[in-house]
């Protein structure tokens, strides 16, 4: 429920802090003196267009923040869940909205940014607020089929479901015809580039690695020549590893004869193994690097073909396997024709006997509990002098291009208010009184059933008086203990069936002009109710009825 209300800088408020409880409260006061803004400044937080106007005179910004107690199981918790906003157990839903005088504006949840998108969506199912101009879809028939569903507490969403399931394979089965189509026309050209793609076999990762062992070849064929005249300094008969060697067994024969020579041949071995070392060297090198040229030849005409063919296809070399195998699959496809065809076609028409079964449950459903519905708003009829009216939940059958996810039924409510007067929708009563409690009633039948922790009702009873305000007060208490209720009235009997009373009043200090709002007492109570009844001049006659009509409630 709504717990509290803060408003700053809204139009003639200045700085507002309410505080709810469950049951009835009530707002009363004069015409004009701002109760819309109140209403104004709760729609802001609930994520309605942020106007400007709306900004307090020479204010920098409006404030608004609304606070509610919400139950673990509520369905806003897990909506804010599913948004990525934590709320620990028993922690108040605080939502934030700020109006700048420029026209921007943000809103937080909890201090955390959220989208005015998603204040629309918690608090669609936070607060319903309804009025003579009705905008819950009371007076719109496009919204009377989830108000019965949600009376009826039919759940649609397996038809949904059974939808989309139909909506995908009628899609999957036209996308087939389509390529089929387009196949048959490209035939030839398919035919040739499947032949062309298989025989050619194009790997992944091919063209980098013809790429590399090109250039391998093409550098060993360049340093080939200056690597063999190398090896051949070094190596062979005259070589100069040879010489040193020959040179190295006559030092040896020598080297007894003086110290010195013993270190000269010392070192002219080192000189033998450092040599023998560089010419295996040489010899891996030269290995290495030896290439075929008939071999380079294939792989650079390999390379070649294998870029032509990817620009050819608009594709990258390393793409063609995965072209291939998609070219393959269509040629495959275009071959099996219609059988593939006629087995898409099955499953579409058995997605469609799904979906119509499940949608003729949900109508037959819908029909109980329109019966149900017109019994409730039958009973509340009477006591709302509208004893001659009859009301009446219409379902019936859409033509096919009407079904959808929530069925194949046109459901709207109508009335007759004379007898033997024909049916006919809502919007098109005449007496505004009558619409009233029309409208109530039906509020009455389908708030019985749950909906929204907290309704208000924008002057439902405006138009009325006596018995019938009375019977509407009733009403209005009896709702009262399912929900929470707030209902801006003019009408002293509902007035004195509420559990809270607050009056809303302007007031001017000879500059500016402010709304305040005062939460009344039993003896002020008391006395704005004697002000409803008697008006400007508040008598003792008044004061008497008043008094009867609080201890009466």
């Amino acid at each position: 429920m709504l717990s509290a209300l803060s408003i700053r800088d809204v139009v003639l408020i200045e700085a507002l802090d309410l505080d709810f409880q469950a049951g009835l409260g009530a707002l009363t006061g004069e015409t004009g003196a701002g109760k819309s803004i109140l209403l104004d400044s709760l729609g802001l937080a609930l994520g309605r267009r942020a106007e400007s106007g709306l900004v307090r005179q020479g204010a920098a910004q409006s404030v608004v923040t609304a606070t509610f107690d919400l139950g673990a199981e509520h369905g806003a918790m897990a909506l804010l869940a599913d948004n990525g906003f934590d709320m620990e157990p028993g922690e108040p839903l605080m939502i934030r909205r700020i109006v700048k005088a420029d026209g921007g504006s943000r809103a937080s949840i909890n201090d955390q940014p959220a989208s005015a998108g998603l204040l629309r969506e918690i608090g669609a199912m936070l607060v319903e607020i309804h009025g003579q101009h009705d905008d819950r879809g009371l007076l719109n028939a496009k919204g009377h089929r989830d108000l019965l569903d949600s009376f009826g507490r039919i759940d649609a969403r397996p038809l949904a479901a059974a939808y989309r399931r139909w909506r995908e394979a009628e899609t999957t089965l036209a996308a087939a015809q389509a390529e089929l189509e387009t196949a048959e026309r490209d035939r030839e050209w398919l035919e040739h580039a499947v032949s062309e793609l298989r025989a050619f076999a194009a790997e992944p990762g091919e063209e980098g690695a013809l790429a590399e062992e090109r250039g391998q070849m093409q550098k060993g064929a360049r340093l080939a020549d200056d690597l063999t005249a190398v090896s051949d300094h070094l190596d062979g008969s005259n070589g100069a590893l040879a010489n040193l060697r020959q040179a190295a067994r006559r030092l040896d024969r020598l080297a007894p004869e003086h110290p010195m020579l013993a270190d000269a041949l010392a070192a002219m071995d080192r000189a033998v193994i450092e040599a023998s070392e560089a010419e295996d060297r040489l010899a891996a090198a030269l290995g290495d690097m030896a290439f075929d040229p008939a071999r380079l030849e294939s792989v650079e005409t390999r390379l070649f073909d294998l870029r032509a063919l990817a620009r050819k296809h608009r594709t990258t070399p390393d793409a063609l396997a995965d072209l291939t195998a998609e070219l393959e699959a269509r040629f495959a496809r275009m071959e099996a024709g219609g059988a593939g065809i006629a087995a898409l076609t099955a499953a579409a028409s058995a997605a469609r006997l799904a979906y119509e079964e499940v949608a003729a449950t949900l109508s037959a459903l819908r029909v109980l509990a329109a019966a149900r519905l017109d019994g409730a708003v039958a009973a509340e009829l009477a006591p709302l002098k509208l004893d001659a009216a009859r009301f009446r939940t219409v379902v019936e059958p859409l033509p096919e291009g009407g079904w959808g996810p929530a069925g194949r039924d046109r459901v709207e409510f109508e009335i007759s208010t004379n007898p033997g007067a024909p049916f006919a929708p809502l919007v098109k009563i005449a007496s505004g009184g009558e619409l009233s409690r029309f409208i109530l009633a039906l509020k009455v039948a389908l708030a019985e059933e749950g909906g929204a922790g907290t309704m208000i009702f924008d002057e439902i009873d405006r138009g009325v008086g006596g018995a019938v305000a009375s019977a509407i007060g009733e009403r209005l208490a009896r709702l009262a203990t399912k929900a929470q209720l707030l209902v801006v009235t003019h009408s002293p009997q509902v007035a004195a069936r509420a559990d809270r009373h607050w009056l809303i009043a302007k007031r001017h200090d000879g500059i500016v002009t402010r709304t305040g709002v005062h939460a009344l007492d039993a003896g002020e109570r008391r006395e704005e109710i004697a002000r409803m009844l008697s008006g400007a001049e508040v008598t003792a006659e008044a004061r008497a009825q008043a008094a009867r009509l609080l201890e009466t409630a």
